[in-house]
């Protein structure tokens, strides 16, 4: 988007750095990460109202530790340095970061000193909670720098250049543990850097179909490959609200969605006014399963198929020149990140490499958006609350909420239990209070007594968890009663299944899906 104001956040490896840039938002101004490498001419030409350094996980003083060019200091543009972001401009202007003999993790206090705009509101002598994590600590300041604020084991929690809009703090702002942490994101955005408050879902929605419609003409036609989730769904009506009946979703049913979601999805999309082209092509993606039980295996097969029955579908559609699709934020942060590429956990489906493969210009209106940024405009576009607030599904669906090999007996015994999982969820109220909430079927036979015989059945594996961002999770502490009677209906009414156990294993060490 065309906005005057805007935030730079420069990534040092921090693991909450996408935090900071969705707090800015949260502020209704405009933010964007990149890594601490972008060069002094990239930071000039996206031209910030301020720039802030992230945390991250090294030690200034190390030999490989991530430095950044002094020259930004500079650019007259004002510098909040948060954790490792604070020491980072300490060392590199003259002063002393050493390791400290007393690491500061968790909950800590500050008592402001002095005041000053970045602790407007703030009341001098008072202590506030805030959120702390590192092993090194400021020990000497840099000609003209001062303190704000100190804790018990930090002199300098909060500092401040006497004449320059550098500053730094020694906790984490963007977490919500730190009590006053948006009041500093505030007072540096709008005290300091004089940021108007511009961003906003109705505009950024009224840019983006503009933007769409002036980019495909008045006679391209755009695909767009649709699951029915809230991504795809959204991409979809932008694009629909910008070139009409030009655009043409296919939805490939890949034999491994949820209960009845087929039928579901195309009546939502009948209801919204999109066209869609269905393909059923369960038999080929389970034919092609058959006797694969490794997650990643699976997960390529999945993605694969998909690609070829969707450039099969997508050459039968004449004049098409687009493919649109519900990329994130966070998916384009993470293939720009400071850390580089990651060991892969896990692959995600995509419909990576068809915009390459069949000559199609892509589309993604929602690459500058959080998840959280999506379900506004879906607000704000009329969506059904069920669509706004549905629980993230992954690409390869219940083939890898089904331990092991994928058949059709196994899939029948999950989807009866998963229905039962989101239906207890919604009437007791639960399924919007948390993140994610679905059964896994396990590849294990336990005895069990059902009347007077003895059964040898399926295990099922309720997952919950509450999260943010799906980054970190932790599992949920549902009621007894609720898990009573979700143990109770999942052995009753579905056959195949005689024991139900209740995951609690938090993200990390654990993954929110089991494969």
């Amino acid at each position: 988007m065309d906005l005057k104001d805007k935030i730079l956040v420069l990534d040092f490896g921090s693991q909450t750095t996408q935090l900071i840039a969705r707090r800015i938002r949260e502020l209704e101004v405009y933010s964007e990460i990149k890594p601490c490498f972008a060069s002094i001419e990239e930071i000039k030409n996206f031209s910030p109202s301020g720039i802030i350094f992230s945390g991250g996980p090294g030690s200034v003083y190390d030999k490989n530790a991530p430095l950044i060019d002094k020259r930004i200091f500079d650019l007259g543009i004002p510098i909040l340095g948060i954790c490792y972001g604070a020491q980072l401009i300490i060392y590199l202007l003259g002063g002393k970061v050493e390791k400290s003999e007393k690491r500061e993790f968790g909950l800590a206090y500050i008592e402001v000193l002095e005041k000053d705009k970045l602790l407007k509101g703030l009341k001098k002598n008072k202590k506030y909670k805030v959120w702390m994590s590192h092993s090194d600590r400021i020990e000497a300041l840099p000609e003209n720098f001062y303190a704000l604020a100190k804790t018990e084991n930090s002199p300098f929690a909060v500092i401040a250049h006497r004449e320059k809009a550098l500053y730094g703090v020694q906790f984490h702002p963007e977490v919500i543990h730190t009590e006053i942490g948006t009041k500093i994101l505030h007072n540096f955005v709008f005290e300091i850097c004089k940021c108007k408050a511009e961003w906003s879902m109705p505009s950024f929605v009224e840019e983006t179909v503009k933007k769409i419609k002036n980019l495909v003409g008045k006679d391209g036609r755009v695909i767009c490959g649709l699951s029915g989730g809230i991504d795809s769904t959204v991409t979809a009506i932008l694009v629909h609200k910008a070139i009409g009946e030009r655009l043409i979703s296919i939805f490939v049913n890949n034999g491994v969605l949820r209960k009845n979601e087929p039928e579901e999805v195309l009546k939502l999309m009948k209801e919204l006014g999109l066209k869609v082209h269905y393909v059923d092509a369960s038999t080929i993606f389970l034919s092609r399963l058959k006797g694969i039980k490794d997650p990643e295996k699976k997960r390529k097969i999945i993605g694969e198929t998909f690609i070829e029955i969707f450039e099969k579908e997508a050459k039968k559609i004449e004049n098409v020149k687009y493919l649109a699709q519900g990329t994130l934020y966070p998916d384009v942060i993470e293939s720009v990140s400071f850390k580089g590429p990651s060991v892969t956990i896990k692959t995600h489906h995509n419909v990576g490499g068809l915009p390459e493969k069949m000559n199609l210009k892509l589309i993604e209106p929602l690459r500058e958006l959080f998840k959280d940024e999506v379900r506004k405009i879906a607000e704000y576009l009329g969506l059904p609350k069920h669509i706004i607030w549905r629980q993230p599904f992954p690409g390869p669906g219940l083939a890898i909420r089904i331990i092991g090999e994928v058949d059709e007996e196994k899939l029948n015994i999950l989807r009866e239990a998963d229905a039962i999982v989101t239906e207890e969820m919604l009437k007791s109220g639960w399924y919007y209070k948390v993140w994610q909430s679905f059964a896994v079927l396990v590849p294990v036979k336990t005895v069990g007594v059902m009347g007077d015989y003895r059964t040898y059945e399926y295990v099922i594996a309720i997952r919950c968890v509450e999260s943010q961002d799906a980054m970190t999770a932790d599992w949920v502490k549902l009621p007894y009663e609720l898990l009573e009677r979700l143990s109770n209906r999942i052995i009753n009414e579905v056959k195949g299944v005689n024991r139900v156990v209740y995951d609690i294993s938090s993200k990390p060490p654990a993954t929110i899906e089991w494969e």
